[in-house]
């Protein structure tokens, strides 16, 4: 008797849920209040992502529904959330205020300034959770971003809407490829239009990010940077919610036919949040512990990175999501699902970073899945040949090491092959001109520095710059033009090396 008596009284409960009055709201009462999860019972409209209310003034998001319950994760603290508090949707899906009074502010993932500089105008609500432009709004790309970084604007070039991979171990420079980015989009080319830039840090230390922030202001970057910050203290809810805030307000201007890079800072840290709130949402674990929809969390982010075709306003989002391995592990879980979302990866490797090849970026494991489609022509005719070369010494190089009798080609080609690892080396924070790029190359492939010592590279290549840019100005504006080399330009190339070489001392 008493277990039909329990039936009854769970159909009871079912069916009280369906008798809803939409002229009434929709409350409910907090059941439980664990680990920034709520579990409240009464919310029978409730979406999944729609913002709820608590009495007292706290929010969050359902993101689990249940048969009698709702799981609800909180955006603040939640410490003064109690058992039998009540709770109410509020009709709206999770979004974000965007508007151009962002540039140069740093804010949360719920668009609070973090900067104190005093409240942002909003204009727009972007909604966090959004599908992607589809296959027929999209077009190829084909625009290069440019990064300023010798390495990857030669060998592993990025375009305008595509999703380009940083990984490796932590410590090994991948933030300052994403920093160094931000700042080389400063001197945009004027055929080009300029890229807003939007740095989303996830579960990092508040000192660092302070220092990111201050670099781009002494670069004169922050102007048109905005920084969406979910810090190490702040909660998990937050950090997961962090790189669809930087997404939606990228979005915000994509609209409007702008140009945005967005770089997620780490995605690493972000699924370790997700993986947290899934465990307190009872949902199964299964590999490394994460939940099923793993792949989908950074798939449905990543997507939303699209060159849109010109009826439908020719903006686009690039996004460089970042990752951390551990011992350089490019075939873990995380890794290897970002990669398969990705349109290619700039692997950097802790061997190469501790003999001081610096960006350490290794050639063979990196690639652009766009390649020359996002390149000028220009630095499409000199760098060609050059990550063959490359990756040619790096395995004539391991092999040498064993042998002492090398025959005069494989001799010549090692020379060659230091002298282009020497002339890829580039300072932190010190975004390269194209033109300049252009010129280093096209020196150390046509063989004008064989005959520099491998320690004078780097000072050769300096002192160059800075004669080409006194006494080759006409050879620099038409290398920035993005022209094929014509026999014109290269006569030029030619005679501005052998003039340098004769005023060039050691």
């Amino acid at each position: 008797m008493t277990k039909s008596n329990d039936i009854i009284e769970r159909l009871e409960k079912q069916l009280a849920h369906f008798s809803f009055d939409p002229k009434t709201e929709n409350i409910g009462t907090v059941e439980k209040n664990n680990d920034g999860v709520v579990i409240a019972s009464g919310l029978s409209r409730a979406m999944i992502g729609e913002l709820v209310m608590f009495t007292k003034d706290e929010s969050g998001v359902v993101l689990n529904l249940d048969e009698d319950s709702v799981s609800i994760i909180l955006l603040g603290s939640g410490d003064d959330i109690k058992e039998g508090d009540t709770v109410k949707t509020t009709g709206k899906l999770l979004s974000i205020g965007a508007s151009e009074d962002l540039l140069g502010r740093v804010i949360n993932p719920q668009g609070v300034p973090l900067d104190g500089k005093g409240k942002i105008k909003k204009t727009k609500d972007m909604p966090l959770e959004r599908i992607a432009a589809g296959v027929v709004e999209r077009e190829p790309v084909n625009i290069p971003l440019k990064t300023g970084v010798k390495a990857i604007d030669s060998m592993i070039p990025i375009g305008r809407g595509q999703r380009e991979l940083i990984i490796g171990d932590r410590g090994l420079g991948k933030t300052a490829i994403a920093i160094d980015t931000i700042i080389n989009q400063k001197s945009y080319h004027k055929s080009l239009k300029p890229v807003i830039c939007i740095y989303v840090a996830i579960g990092q230390k508040q000192s660092t990010v302070a220092q990111i922030v201050a670099k781009l202001k002494e670069t004169d970057a922050f102007s048109y940077t905005i920084v969406v910050a979910a810090n190490a203290p702040d909660a998990a809810t937050l950090q997961y919610l962090a790189p669809y805030a930087g997404v939606a307000i990228a979005e915000y201007f994509m609209e409007k036919g702008e140009d945005v890079l967005v770089i997620y800072d780490d995605l690493t840290k972000h699924a370790w949040a997700y993986r947290q709130l899934s465990l307190v949402l009872r949902r199964p674990a299964g590999r490394e512990a994460y939940p099923g929809d793993i792949f989908y969390l950074h798939s449905r982010l990543l997507e939303r990175a699209v060159k849109l075709n010109k009826k439908n306003g020719g903006g686009s989002i690039t996004a460089l999501p970042i990752i951390e391995t551990q011992a350089g592990d490019i075939s873990a879980y995380i890794p290897t699902n970002v990669i398969s979302i990705t349109d290619g990866q700039i692997f950097l490797q802790g061997d190469l970073f501790n003999i001081g090849i610096r960006p350490a970026i290794n050639v063979g494991n990196s690639v652009s899945r766009v390649g020359g489609a996002a390149q000028t022509d220009s630095m499409k005719s000199v760098s060609g040949k050059m990550r063959l070369e490359l990756a040619q010494y790096r395995s004539l190089e391991a092999f040498a090491q064993f042998g002492s009798e090398l025959d005069a080609a494989t001799l010549s080609q090692l020379e060659k092959g230091k002298r282009m690892s020497e002339i890829l080396k580039q300072p932190q924070y010190q975004p390269m001109p194209e033109s300049l790029q252009i010129l280093s190359i096209w020196a150390v492939t046509n063989n004008y520095l064989d005959d520099i010592e491998v320690q004078h590279v780097q000072r050769f290549e300096k002192e160059l710059h800075e004669y080409a840019k006194t006494h080759a100005k006409k050879l620099l504006e038409v290398l920035d033009g993005g022209e094929k080399l014509n026999d014109q330009t290269s006569k030029l190339l030619k005679k501005t090396l052998e003039d340098f070489k004769k005023v060039f001392t050691i």
